[in-house]
């Protein structure tokens, strides 16, 4: 008989917790059974599965590389199995079901937000969760199953067959200033004039950023000697409006900056581009809440690119 069948909810919540104590006493009192009971059942699944799954120290235990796979499916099957209870309890509330949305850099500026507004008038009933968090970490949240969809750099690796990726644009690099800056009481701008100044950059390992070090190295300029770095939009925004700082941003946010007379582009060509995928759970993508958050997000990069191109036209 196939050993998954005998698999059941609490043996998955088991098997978490002797990985997060590493300690079989511990999470036998979590779990509420005894430690030779806890000690039985793991060496019958390891028995049954036909390899080891921890290592057994003096100061506890540690996953081997085949615990590490089996855990990372039982963390999807848990993170699914939440999203099915949150699902189901806002509908039971009257609500349209859930949606869990990962993203990290500029797009929490333009795309993200205005997607939500979207989302918002298509199911006004649904819950939109809202997930800010480095680059690196979005796809391994969103093949655990603690996210339903992405919207993040290009770059990123996306091993789990499950995962479904769309670039949705690619688009120049800016830099920015508030409107009333002193930069743009000059003719002509370059890189000396603009490096004289603070800086407010995004941190490290962010599209926009890994953009800018690019620039730099294309012009032969050395980075800033002065600046502040984040992730954060809002600080970000908040240091430019208050500062002489200089910031760099992709041509979305730059225009809606641009039109909320909040920040101006600044007229030196970078001449580097950076581009935004959308990413998704192919086995969430059924949920009413999903695809609405899906087709939402497609419609408001539409909605940029003929605003871009009549901006352009005019």
């Amino acid at each position: 008989m196939d050993w998954t069948h005998r698999l059941r909810l609490r043996n998955l919540q088991m098997l978490l917790s002797l990985a997060q104590t590493g300690n079989m006493s511990h999470s036998a009192e979590a779990m509420h059974t005894t430690q030779p009971g806890l000690s039985k059942w793991l060496k019958e699944l390891e028995a049954d599965v036909g390899m080891p799954l921890f290592e057994r120290h003096a100061r506890g235990l540690r996953p081997t590389a085949e615990g590490k796979a089996l855990l990372a499916h039982a963390r999807r099957i848990e993170a699914h199995l939440d999203n099915a209870r949150e699902d189901m309890l806002r509908m039971r509330e009257g609500g349209s079901g859930l949606v869990t949305i990962g993203f990290a850099g500029a797009s929490s500026v333009d795309t993200v937000p205005m997607a939500v507004l979207r989302i918002r008038e298509k199911l006004p009933t649904a819950h939109i969760r809202l997930l800010e968090t480095k680059p690196e970490q979005l796809i391994e949240a969103l093949s655990t199953g603690l996210m339903d969809i992405v919207v993040g750099p290009s770059e990123l690796a996306a091993p789990d067959p499950q995962i479904r990726a769309e670039e949705l644009y690619v688009e120049p690099i800016h830099l920015v200033a508030r409107t009333d800056h002193p930069i743009f009481k000059l003719e002509q701008v370059g890189w000396p004039d603009v490096l004289r100044y603070p800086w407010a950059l995004w941190a490290k390992g962010t599209p926009v950023r890994t953009a800018f070090d690019k620039a730099l190295v294309l012009a032969g300029q050395a980075p800033p000697r002065a600046y502040v770095e984040s992730n954060a939009a809002t600080l970000t925004t908040t240091l430019l409006l208050n500062s002489d700082m200089i910031g760099v941003t992709s041509r979305r946010p730059a225009g809606r900056y641009r039109r909320m007379n909040l920040l101006s582009v600044i007229p030196l060509d970078l001449a580097v581009e950076g581009s935004i995928t959308l990413y998704w759970r192919e086995d969430a993508a059924y949920r009413l809440a999903v695809a609405t958050a899906l087709e939402g997000i497609r419609e408001v990069v539409r909605a940029f690119a003929d605003e871009d191109l009549h901006e352009l036209t005019r």
